[in-house]
């Protein structure tokens, strides 16, 4: 796809107009981040691995949503440890992080990865964390929304106030992964949290929004980031099952759709390392051949 002229501050809300495929940015004082939705089996990982070989060395951190790495339900020891080896440095998740039972072995001594901080107390893992990097302390939330979802889960806005009593007391940079289905429960949750929360960012729908924007606090907002995987696909899976249950009714299994081309979603985001307000924020869209992945083996 060609690429669009450069961003440009649209006025007073902070809007930023999208680039489809924007370059690297140039290293400096603000923390960039790299912020990338639901991969989606063997061909999320490659397309990620893929545009990791261009954007890694350019951004401070890459945060990746992981719940449908693994076969497109959940993560395995197996793939995480391809995740890390990628530059992956932290990973969030959401209803699917349990779908592979093996990660009840592992969940609890790997840091890295996050589970939604709002399941009940006694669940495996953790929520949330304080971390470091480049000597810049930050904090990470894993939040789920309960809006079709799972009533079970605790309230997320209240799961924010009490962590961000926390981990305000360490670092100005909050992130927030906000894995919902409504874009009302996202939007509500985005302008809750604004002026707090340095970045919130949507993931679970696997449709990247075109809404980015900094919102009157400085928070950095998208509703999805959007899935990487497969395009011609019905959510990085196979149409046939999934029409099949449409016309039919009938319950179907699923599997991921990896003979056709991929698409990449992620967003690019600096914030500022003494404030922690977000100073842009841009989507990042790139369509893969799958000629150009033949040095890419996942």
């Amino acid at each position: 796809m060609a690429e669009l002229a450069d961003a440009q501050d649209l006025g007073s809300c902070g809007l930023w107009a999208v680039r489809v495929r924007v370059p690297p940015p140039a290293l400096g004082v603000n923390m960039r981040i790299l912020a990338v939705g639901d991969i989606i089996g063997k061909p999320g990982r490659k397309a990620l691995k893929h545009v990791l070989k261009e954007y890694r060395d350019s951004v401070d951190l890459v945060i990746v949503n992981v719940e449908n790495s693994a076969g497109g339900f959940g993560i395995t020891k197996k793939v995480y440890e391809e995740l890390k080896s990628m530059g992956v440095d932290l990973m969030t998740s959401g209803n699917h992080i349990w779908d592979k039972k093996e990660v009840y072995e592992f969940i609890d001594s790997v840091p890295d990865l996050l589970r939604p901080a709002n399941y009940p107390q006694g669940v495996p893992g953790r929520g949330y964390g304080v971390f470091e990097k480049k000597g810049v302390k930050f904090a990470l939330i894993n939040l789920m929304g309960r809006s079709f979802l799972d009533s079970n889960l605790e309230n997320p806005f209240a799961t924010f106030d009490r962590i961000y009593q926390e981990v305000s007391q360490e670092t100005p940079i909050i992130i927030v992964d906000f894995h919902a289905e409504t874009t009302s429960e996202k939007w509500a949750f985005g302008i809750y949290v604004d002026g707090r929360a340095s970045l919130v960012y949507g993931t679970h729908t696997h449709v990247p929004t075109a809404d980015q924007v900094i919102l009157k606090g400085g928070t950095g907002y998208i509703t999805d980031v959007g899935m990487s995987g497969c395009w011609y696909s019905v959510i990085g899976m196979k149409p046939s099952a999934v029409i099949e249950r449409f016309t039919k009714g009938i319950p179907q299994k699923y599997e991921v759709e990896e003979k056709e081309d991929l698409v990449f979603n992620g967003i690019l985001v600096e914030i500022d390392e003494l404030s922690g307000k977000t100073l842009r924020i841009e989507r990042l869209q790139q369509y893969i051949k799958k000629d150009q992945l033949a040095e890419v083996m996942v």
